[in-house]
């Protein structure tokens, strides 16, 4: 005996799931009706549609921060395209994730993780993947977050939490490679010593001129890419680290993650 499939069935069952209309009736037929059973049935589907988008690259997607005062959270939720990464399920997705990170705990967020991704991924037919987490602590936190692709956490030990922003703000801009002269390395010089010998050794100065023309380059390009000797965006007057000192802070780390 056939059931009869109603449409204020299927549409009580898309309005819980999100999922298609079709693919609705097909689960309440193969429930023969039940409700429940209709909802284990997309679930079960929604894992091996997940299953099989598995070996494909989720390479966009978005960034969410969560911040309150000595404690921030970033959370990286990776699509295939930028289309699904500006979909309200997958956004509303990687939020409910952050909060279940912040309320909870990285780890218990993780276990839960694949439950909450798969519907999503069921829906909008792509590879989604959650990528970083991480939660930091500190006396003094700000974060940056340039549209949905780019965040920076910065810690300071002192200062405020104003300040740490602005600081983000500027590491979001200038992209630092090193935070202090001692963290460049030999390999570092090595490697930046040989682009500009190269450089040069085109022009036709004297040599202790081409000597006094590299060592200028390299330091400008070291300076360039150091955080402490960086000038500050909203005050080029001042370098970052003469900035910190002026109001009493001390930089302690930060995240910089960017999508695409």
């Amino acid at each position: 005996m056939s059931i009869k499939i109603t449409a204020e069935l299927v549409k009580e069952l898309r309005d819980s799931t999100g999922v298609s209309v079709m693919q609705c009736k097909n689960a309440l037929e193969e429930a023969e009706g039940d409700m429940e059973k209709a909802l284990i049935i997309l679930k079960k589907k929604s894992s091996s549609i997940a299953m099989k988008k598995s070996d494909r690259t989720a390479h966009d997607g978005i960034i969410v921060v969560v911040e309150d005062t000595g404690k921030a959270l970033l959370l990286t939720l990776h699509s295939e395209t930028d289309f699904v990464a500006r979909n309200a399920d997958f956004i509303a997705l990687a939020n409910e994730l952050a909060q279940l990170a912040w309320s909870e705990g990285v780890e218990t967020m993780q276990i839960k993780s694949l439950d909450m991704i798969n519907p999503v991924v069921q829906k909008v037919g792509e590879k989604i993947e959650l990528g970083k987490v991480e939660l930091v602590e500190g006396t003094t936190i700000g974060s940056y977050v340039h549209g949905t692709k780019r965040a920076v956490i910065v810690t300071l030990t002192g200062g405020t939490t104003e300040l740490a922003k602005d600081i983000a703000m500027h590491i979001a801009a200038m992209k630092p490679a090193f935070i202090k002269t001692d963290d460049i390395t030999e390999e570092d010089k090595a490697k930046v010593i040989e682009v500009f010998e190269k450089e040069v050794a085109e022009s036709d100065k004297p040599e202790d001129i081409k000597k006094k023309m590299l060592d200028g380059k390299i330091s400008t390009y070291f300076k360039e890419q150091t955080l402490m000797e960086q000038a500050f965006i909203k005050n080029p007057e001042l370098t970052v680290g003469n900035l910190l000192k002026e109001k009493g802070a001390t930089f302690v780390s930060f995240i910089h993650e960017v999508i695409g």
